[in-house]
């Protein structure tokens, strides 16, 4: 299979350059510029998502993209606008298969890049080319990245919203079999293996880290605050924790979802120790 992943130097996107390559794909790395090196042969293609630039050469022969671009700033203009720029050529190159990935909760919690998200999706599903849209949940790295910006202020958030935080190595096996199988509409979310409250995700990083800081309460209030304490961010079906949710695992079991939050620092931190 010849793929081409947009945002393939991305957090997630590099991954599954790595998932791809190792099951033996032909593997493009579209992005603005090349990563140091690409896996498995891998090849980078330079692509402006904002005007289209370099597209039409790297889609040519192509049999699926993978849509996995990210932007913080001006989001609208690279995902929106990306997405559809991807896909009209894509259509025109004669891709059969468009995967986008996407977030649990984005059509729930009404945030401005959830909205976005939203918005990417239908952009996919309502486009020319044969599609596959997958949610998943916080990684955990961007709920440790939050904590360590508290820190900084010397303070543990105390928050009673449910997260249920995943590897993006489970994400990015699950996207390169998405990839394999074909256009499958809206795939089922994909959590992790747990759903916990913020604070106590909070002292479970504070615990792995040895960095106590002052818990701090913070009040929340509005639709927002209220899509959040509903688990607007969860999975529809998980492992409860504490409460925090109930329901089984939808698609395989807990391992199959990776390590929890702890384990999964556990093992972040045994790596940059060597």
């Amino acid at each position: 299979m010849r793929a081409a992943v947009i945002g393939g130097t991305g957090s997630v996107g590099r991954l599954v350059v790595h998932e791809l390559a190792r099951r033996g794909d032909e593997v493009r790395v579209l992005s603005r510029t090349a990563p140091p090196a690409t896996p498995g042969g891998a090849v980078h293609h330079a692509v402006d998502l904002t005007t289209g630039d370099g597209l039409a050469a790297a889609l040519e022969g192509v049999d699926v993209v993978l849509d996995l671009a990210n932007a913080t700033k001006r989001p609208q203009e690279l995902l929106v606008g990306g997405s559809r720029r991807a896909l009209e050529a894509g259509a025109a190159a004669g891709v059969g298969h468009h995967v986008l990935v996407s977030i649990v909760g984005c059509d729930r919690v009404p945030i401005a890049y959830y909205g976005v998200k939203t918005e990417q999706e239908r952009t996919v599903a309502d486009g020319p080319v044969p599609w596959s849209i997958l949610r998943a949940t916080q990684f955990h790295g961007l709920v440790a990245g939050l904590f360590e910006a508290t820190a900084r202020f010397g303070v543990r958030p105390r928050v009673r919203v449910p997260l249920q935080p995943i590897d993006p190595a489970v994400v990015a096996a699950r996207l390169a079999d998405a990839a394999h199988a074909g256009p499958g509409g809206r795939l089922p979310d994909l959590g992790g293996p747990r759903r916990e409250r913020v604070a106590d995700l909070a002292d479970t990083w504070s615990t792995a880290t040895g960095r106590g800081r002052v818990p701090l309460r913070i009040p929340l209030a509005g639709r927002t605050a209220r899509a959040l304490k509903a688990g607007g961010l969860c999975a529809a079906e998980g492992p409860a924790q504490d409460g925090a949710g109930s329901g089984g695992p939808a698609d395989g079991g807990p391992g199959s979802r990776g390590p929890t939050f702890a384990e999964w620092l556990a093992a972040d931190r045994a790596e940059g120790s060597r």
